[in-house]
């Protein structure tokens, strides 16, 4: 069991308190820890139960906020931005914001191979933690897990061209199609502690700055001001 420091710890990440905290800790358990452990029906003690249902909770949630927010967004458009904000890169990257992986029981292996730290089992974790929160508060489920999802949803989709493309790879095309060499994007700021991390990263063409953003992850935040820059150019939402 992680220990109740752990679990207060990881709660107030969240941002939300359970009152049940055995939705927390089965969140947390990854197939390979409860593999190893000597009980019947091991797949009840593990999260992929918790990652099915919160797959679910994460589409209804993505899909409600697309269509309220983009009201002349077609239905290949609203599919393709929601693909780009619950594909396994995105998830893994709000895991590592909240330093998921710091609270994961993971298998001897699994740990042993940097299972802490790999996409995929991050973001399941974090389906599977979206669906401890939308059960815990009972009839206020989704009203809770859209607190916990939808500030996230929305950075990201704030730097999301509108079909949903990846922003790095857009201009990339855009400034190829006029002869100008790759953008250069540089780290300019880190701020918070080890758990919640932030970056800075400005994009330059040649030597002028031609974007900035943010994020939890090196990554993000080059999207986001490649994103930046598109709108430079007159380009995105």
């Amino acid at each position: 069991m992680p220990e109740p420091e752990s679990l207060d710890r990881l709660q107030s990440r969240i941002g939300y308190r359970f009152r049940d905290l055995r939705y927390l800790e089965r969140a947390v358990t990854h197939a390979s820890y409860a593999n190893e452990i000597p009980e019947k029906n091991r797949h009840l003690h593990c999260n992929e139960r918790l990652e099915f249902l919160g797959d679910s909770v994460l589409s209804l949630t993505v899909s409600e906020y697309l269509y309220r927010s983009f009201p002349s967004a077609s239905e290949g458009e609203l599919t393709r931005l929601r693909a780009a904000l619950v594909c396994e890169e995105t998830l893994a990257g709000y895991a590592a914001g909240l330093g998921l992986g710091d609270f994961l029981r993971l298998g001897k292996g699994e740990r042993t191979h940097g299972g802490a730290d790999k996409p995929a089992i991050l973001a399941d974790a974090f389906e599977a933690l979206l669906a401890a929160v939308y059960l815990d508060a009972g009839e206020n489920g989704r009203e809770a897990a859209g607190a916990f999802l939808l500030p996230r949803i929305r950075q990201t989709a704030a730097n999301l061209p509108s079909g949903g493309a990846d922003s790095k790879s857009q201009l990339q095309v855009l400034l190829q199609k006029d002869g100008a060499p790759p953008p250069d994007y540089r780290v300019v700021g880190e701020t918070g502690p080890d758990h919640a991390k932030r970056f800075a990263v400005e994009v330059y063409l040649d030597s002028n700055r031609i974007g900035r953003g943010e994020g939890t992850t090196k990554r993000h935040a080059e999207q986001a001001a490649a994103a930046d820059a598109l709108r430079l150019f007159g380009v995105g939402m």
